[in-house]
């Protein structure tokens, strides 16, 4: 079934985070009093779901809030340090222009987004931003009624196993990509319904026939 609304997930997924992640992540360990994260630590972490790590780290449920907000403030100031992947706003705008609504969802804020994203931000028709008691399951739900389509139209793309967990708790296709926070083989384990192991394989997968008649139209100006 063609899908009527993509909605992506932001770190990892659209912009390359991780490697800010990794150079913020000890310092926040220090202000906050949960576990440093030692190298040999995020290869087995990248396995991890959100639960285990938290574990792992010994992260003090109830400072969650305050560790959200705090990473919130970092990544604003940060901004200009944290690219979009390679194929980011071409792959948006196929997208977009063959009628599939965008929206992204993220635990940072909005002025966050829109300025990590740039021009590509006013490809999206629909923000559902900050930090949520009620996790992405919650976040989804309300986008896919925003949005005024039926949950068997919308696919979630996202590079975390959380991903994957939400969009099977509201019914909804998933996608998961291999450029991420989580490792490909966690990932995989969990059967999503897409696996994008290139930027470009979104838009051929979402939208296959616009993407052919394009490639169809390149192939064509080249060899004339």
């Amino acid at each position: 079934m063609p899908y009527a609304l993509a909605i992506f997930d932001l770190d990892g997924t659209l912009a390359d985070s991780f490697p800010w992640f990794l150079r913020t992540i000890n310092d926040v360990a220090d202000r906050f009093g949960f576990r440093r994260v030692a190298d040999e630590d995020v290869e087995g972490l990248r396995h991890a779901s959100t639960r285990e790590i938290l574990a792992r780290l010994e992260v003090p449920l109830w400072k969650l809030p305050a560790i959200a907000r705090h990473a919130r403030r970092l990544k604003a100031e940060a901004a200009s340090e944290i690219p979009l992947f390679a194929g980011v706003e071409a792959m948006l705008r196929t997208l977009a222009e063959n009628g599939v609504q965008l929206a992204l969802v993220t635990s940072d804020s909005e002025a966050n987004a829109r300025e990590k994203l740039g021009d590509a931000a006013s490809l999206f028709a629909h923000f559902d931003c900050s930090a949520s008691l009620f996790g992405k399951a919650a976040k989804f739900r309300r986008v896919i009624r925003r949005a005024g389509v039926q949950p068997a139209q919308v696919i979630a793309i996202g590079d975390e196993v959380r991903d994957i967990e939400a969009a099977r708790a509201v019914g909804i296709a998933c996608g998961a990509v291999c450029w991420g926070y989580a490792a490909p083989a966690a990932l995989r384990a969990l059967g999503p319904d897409h696996v994008f192991e290139r930027m470009d394989e979104i838009a051929w997968t979402l939208c296959p026939g616009a993407v052919a008649r394009m490639s169809e139209a390149t192939s064509g100006n080249v060899s004339g």
